[in-house]
């Protein structure tokens, strides 16, 4: 349903037909040019007589949302842009076309062959967004989102096809409806002429029952001017003196939904609520009090939201390595992350993985510190190349670069807490590494160790180990062997050219929880305070709560700078999940800040845990976060909330 309007049949029935074209064109894909001339470079201008951009609060007309989708947009506040997380963000994918200032489309063109390779699209509020026609694939689920995600293209006739993954969450409209970061984006583009159609759909499982399908008209100005909208503020405008604040409206509180309706009186607030049912015509039948509808052709997802949220933390046995930044790789471990710093002095990890995948953790550091010692090609020749060693007279003879020292060994590993999924490679990881300490005045002091040296705050080691006449849960040789108590730890000196610190973050997860933060790289381990599939593990009894959760994220975010427009920069590698930058720290930040604020309501109206449980606070996050079985259940993370505000009153 459009406000004020009825849709003609004729307009139906080109819908339709557009449809059907693109159905019967499937077969005809080509990732190449099609062999006629059609061009989408310019400066285009929206000429859209369709609903507007940015319609307000509560108008979630045409949306098929859930029930979690139509929670989370209710629950979304306005102010929300004002925060510093938020104030440099472009808009979201699916709004960019919708927004004003035009766009521009600007051919890449390979020097060579001169055939097409990608077009690149820029909007008002947006980053350049490139689409790829060199039949290159999509990047892993572990590797990073961005605003405009990624995109490839084929041709289906005289329509570009473009597919968009790895997109950031945000928003459908400006009037609070939502997007995971899960969803996928489909876009047919035509032109006709001076005209160009982009026909979107979004297929979001996490709050969509079936795709949202909008399309939008661009006319051809060649005197356009596609301008930026500047951003240089990173301040708090809300919550007076707390930059850490996140405004929300706790559920079924949002008082401003239906102020637009005292206008349009015209529009059922039912229909106005959106879901998949208010979208056909058949709902006018149920509104006018006929008799229930026949079954409309509703669309399921195409997406599996349990399916993409795994496949993130991939359990298949396997290391998967991801170049980070600088001098940091990220390895995915059956599940787990692990941060390794390669160079000329070797090798530093962040955590070892679970205890069953220590030796092919131990293969591919092993691979990665020979890399940074391999031989290369002689770029230097004369008597005076820096890159000579030898001072030989002829730089021709390459016997050094022939004849390569072997690589460095592990020297650290630091451990941000005592989760045997992070831990469990400890004692092969250690035994295999080499930091000789100790052994002073030529030998008549014993030394302490050659292994590895292994970092963590001291409530590991308590964690790992036991009481003396006890028995420790771990090997001896699998214990952190230096430990801090204070509010940081940093190595005394460059390790591969750079300061690496771990910081202490009480009663987080635990009351054990680091995070490390490699400075020259720009890259943070975040440990277990941050998963990307998951809602944070909180144990009690050993010290954990809620609010240190928060105040990690927080801290994370204080440590960390974006690049532009509000991602990229300081890259954070989670515990469990996807590599990811400030923008999503902040979305997961803001979650658990929502969900402690919504227990601490019904806490505070007297319920009790099953009471809060019955209530769902999660409701709107669990298609994203949840579990119903497993380790880490849904009902865990609510008790252990629960049990962590309860403690605190």
């Amino acid at each position: 349903m459009s406000r004020g309007t009825t849709i003609p049949a004729a307009a139906l029935g080109a819908a339709a037909m557009l449809l059907s074209h693109v159905a019967a064109a499937q077969t005809n894909v080509t990732s190449v040019q099609p062999g006629f001339a059609v061009d989408f470079a310019g400066e285009w201008v929206v000429r859209n007589n369709e609903d507007p951009g940015q319609p307000p609060l509560g108008d979630y007309l045409g949306i098929p949302f859930n029930e979690a989708g139509r929670l989370r947009a209710e629950a979304s506040a306005e102010s929300m842009w004002g925060t510093v997380e938020y104030q440099c963000r472009p808009h979201s994918a699916p709004h960019q076309w919708r927004g004003v200032g035009g766009a521009r489309i600007m051919k890449e063109i390979d020097p060579q062959t001169r055939t097409l390779t990608a077009y690149h699209v820029e909007f008002w509020r947006s980053m350049r967004r490139p689409i790829y026609l060199d039949g290159r694939g999509h990047p892993p689920a572990w590797a990073p989102h961005s605003w405009t995600g990624f995109s490839t293209g084929e041709w289906v006739g005289n329509t570009l096809k473009v597919t968009t993954t790895h997109l950031k969450d945000g928003y459908l409209k400006r009037s609070g409806p939502q997007t995971s970061d899960m969803y996928t984006m489909t876009e047919y583009i035509t032109r006709h002429g001076e005209f160009l159609t982009i026909f979107m759909i979004v297929d979001d499982p996490i709050y969509l029952d079936e795709p949202f399908v909008q399309s939008t008209t661009y006319r051809l100005d060649p005197e356009a001017q596609l301008r930026l909208e500047p951003c240089t503020t990173s301040f708090a405008e809300n919550g007076g003196v707390d930059r850490h604040w996140v405004p929300h409206y706790l559920p079924g509180q949002n008082t401003f939904l239906t102020e637009w309706l005292e206008e349009e009186n015209w529009i059922p607030e039912e229909a106005a609520r959106g879901g998949p049912d208010t979208i056909y015509p058949e709902y006018r039948r149920a509104l006018a009090g006929d008799a229930a509808p026949e079954t409309v052709p509703m669309s399921d997802s195409a997406i599996s939201a349990d399916e993409k949220v795994r496949a993130q933390s991939p359990r298949d046995g396997q290391v998967h390595v991801l170049p980070v930044q600088g001098n940091v790789y990220m390895l995915v471990v059956d599940g787990a992350n692990i941060a390794v710093s390669v160079g000329p002095d070797g090798a530093l990890l962040v955590n070892t993985g679970p205890e069953h995948m220590a030796g092919q953790v131990l293969e591919t550091v092993r691979e990665l510190t020979a890399s940074a010692v391999a031989a290369r090609p002689n770029n230097c020749l004369g008597l005076n190349c820096a890159s000579n060693p030898a001072g030989w007279s002829s730089p021709y003879i390459n016997t050094v670069i022939s004849s390569t020292p072997p690589p460095r060994p592990i020297r650290y590993i630091f451990n941000t807490n005592a989760s045997s999924d992070l831990t469990g490679g400890n004692l092969t990881l250690a035994e295999a590494g080499y930091y000789p300490r100790g052994g002073g005045n030529a030998g008549a002091v014993a030394g302490i160790g050659q292994n590895a040296m292994i970092v963590a705050h001291e409530n590991v080691l308590f964690m790992l180990s036991a009481p003396t006449g006890g028995e420790a849960p771990t090997p001896e040789g699998a214990w952190p062997t230096d430990t801090f108590f204070d509010e940081f730890y940093k190595l005394s000196q460059y390790f591969n050219g750079e300061g690496v610190v771990a910081y202490s973050q009480p009663a987080a997860t635990t009351d054990g929880d680091s995070i490390v933060f490699f400075r020259r790289s720009e890259v943070i381990h975040a440990g277990d305070i941050y998963s990307t599939v998951a809602y944070p593990r909180i144990d009690l009894e050993n010290g954990g709560s809620i609010q240190g959760v928060i105040d990690g994220l927080n801290r994370i975010l204080d440590l960390a700078v974006p690049e532009n427009r509000a991602q990229g920069g300081t890259w954070v590698i989670p515990s469990h999940g996807r590599l990811s930058d400030t923008a999503d720290v902040a979305s997961y930040r803001n979650m658990v800040t929502m969900v402690r604020d919504r227990v601490r309501a019904l806490i505070g109206d007297g319920l009790t845990l099953e009471q809060v449980r019955a209530a769902r606070p999660t409701a709107d996050f669990d298609g994203r976060y949840g579990a119903v079985d497993g380790d880490w259940t849904t009902d865990m993370f609510v008790e252990a909330v629960y049990g962590s505000l309860a403690e605190s009153r």
